[in-house]
């Protein structure tokens, strides 16, 4: 018999809620491992540019999921880490410490965005974000000397103790290994003290006073994480696209990573790495559906921009706790079944955060 409530004080703070999902993800990891063997070079690429965007995901998902902050401007953050990346990597620096070196200057840039960003909420933080987004770009395309301008910037091949990663087989092993680090690490922190402030600040911010939580440090701080998680996503992203452009970090990668979150569903690490896969496959499932399409509609000028647009509509009116909380629903039926009762499969009324503050 499983429980939805915690009948143990140490069972709220396991990594896992049941030995069966340990089993679940341990062979889900052994399947992607061996996925390699299997599929074409083009599918391998196409995999770590999904597990790349999982990554990014994740890093939007700390900010947005965990503290209730919008960000439209996540874009810069990525573009941050990538440039700075391989301008690391052409100066000679190894490839983990240009990593890392990237990420924590996309840390610098997501504190020095929080700070003062704090003071605004809502759809005043959102413009803020998207600002410096607006800033960041064209500061890349005219910055000539260090991003190369709109010419663009050739990224050096991966290499990490004389082996190289640039093969689609290394490449995919090195993207999946990043992806998984960086969940451990997240689903970690959600177990610290951090983590439930972050979550406190996002539901309630009186109470979170209340309870003496440093709420303006909080939200500072969720910046700096998200924009550090995000700015390695960057850098893995380098190696991906291997030429750096500017037109590669424009506002629509800032609402794909939005797309991602809310349709994977809020607050869960599970539902951004799900929304990322959605979202990173869809232009694929669209070009594949097109010669089915009257030629009219195919050529049609943003379709895959309408698409989108009517993916996220139907999930805000009819599962608004996204592609988590479906996948919730479906395994609280398997559970439950045959013993099961209709009603609790209903969609109620929620609130995400408290309105007293205000």
């Amino acid at each position: 018999m499983q429980f939805d409530y915690h009948t143990r004080y140490r069972e709220g703070f396991a990594l896992w809620r049941t030995a069966f999902d340990r089993n679940v993800y341990a062979l889900l990891l052994l399947v992607l491992c061996a996925l390699p063997w299997f599929i074409t070079p083009f599918a391998l690429g196409e995999m770590a540019y999904v597990f790349i965007l999982c990554v990014a995901s994740l890093g939007l998902m700390a900010l947005t999921g965990l503290t209730g902050q919008v960000s439209l401007g996540h874009a810069a953050f990525v573009a941050i880490g990538a440039y700075g990346h391989a301008w690391f990597l052409s100066k000679g620096l190894p490839l983990p410490v240009s990593m890392l070196l990237a990420a924590l200057t996309s840390a610098a840039a997501g504190l020095l965005v929080g700070i003062p960003a704090i003071r605004v909420s809502g759809l005043y933080l959102a413009m803020v974000t998207m600002a410096f987004a607006i800033i960041i770009e064209q500061v890349i395309g005219h910055w000539s000397s260090v991003t190369g301008g709109f010419t663009g910037l050739a990224v050096n091949d991966p290499i990490v103790w004389g082996l190289s990663l640039s093969g689609p087989k290394a490449f995919y092993y090195f993207c999946l290994a990043m992806l998984t680090l960086v969940l451990l690490a997240l689903l970690n922190l959600l177990r610290s003290g951090m983590g439930r402030a972050l979550m406190g600040v996002r539901e309630s911010e009186a109470a979170s006073y209340a309870l003496g939580i440093p709420v303006e440090r909080v939200k500072a701080g969720a910046f700096a994480l998200s924009a550090g998680i995000t700015g390695l996503a960057g850098s893995m992203l380098a190696h991906h696209l291997k030429y750096l452009t500017p037109d590669g970090f424009t506002l629509l990668l800032s609402l794909e990573l939005v797309l991602m979150v809310v349709i994977g569903g809020l607050g869960s690490l599970r539902g951004a790495v799900l929304g990322a896969i959605l979202i990173s496959l869809l232009p694929t499932a669209i070009s594949r559906i097109k010669p089915f399409l009257p030629d009219g509609l195919a050529r049609q000028f943003g379709l895959e921009t309408f698409i989108f647009g009517l993916v996220l509509a139907i999930f805000v009116l009819y599962e608004p706790m996204g592609l988590n909380g479906r996948w919730i629903k479906i395994r609280s039926l398997l559970e439950s079944f045959p013993l099961y009762r209709k009603d609790t499969f209903k969609r109620n009324k929620r609130y995400m955060k408290s309105e007293r503050y205000r």
